[in-house]
């Protein structure tokens, strides 16, 4: 006789958005691929899938799956401490270096998942014309978060 055994499955992606702290610059090119390989890795040992992540000099953005025994808030706390000791161990970063209190973490259908992943592809492109600020006040819109402008850039 065959028991049916309970799963409980999800998919649940999630695009993850923060800066530095005061949106300093200090993310330079060198920096970037060891931070992201550092991150993904933290991500992947939370139990969590990493599609992508990219970013520029100020803020990164993060395409990632979400394990259904970790919340958002658990795995961007995991990715911002632990980033935040390591990049302070690196030789170009200020050894005060922080990333900013706060985050935006947005659903996003799997069907939509490359459009995500071509958007964090093209981050540099992206931000010749348009602002950090500008760009997440845009996702804030998009998603209808209600927001007080004088807390959002914590």
């Amino acid at each position: 006789m065959l028991v049916a055994m309970p799963q409980s499955l999800s998919c649940l992606v999630i695009h993850v958005v923060f800066s530095t702290k005061d949106r300093a610059p200090l993310l330079d090119h060198s920096i970037r691929p060891a931070l992201y390989a550092y991150m993904a890795t933290v991500i992947r040992n939370s139990g969590c899938d990493c599609y992508r992540i990219g970013g520029v000099a100020d803020h990164i953005h993060i395409a990632l799956s979400l394990s259904r025994t970790v919340t958002v808030a658990h795995i961007i706390e995991q990715m911002k401490t632990s980033t935040s000791k390591w990049l302070k161990t690196q030789p170009l970063i200020e050894a005060n270096f922080s990333w900013q209190r706060g985050y935006g973490a947005f659903s996003v259908a799997l069907a939509d998942l490359e459009h995500l992943l071509n958007y964090i592809d093209t981050q540099e492109d992206h931000h010749q014309k348009n602002s950090f600020q500008d760009e997440y006040r845009g996702f804030l819109e998009r998603y209808e978060i209600n927001y007080n402008e004088i807390h959002v850039w914590d």
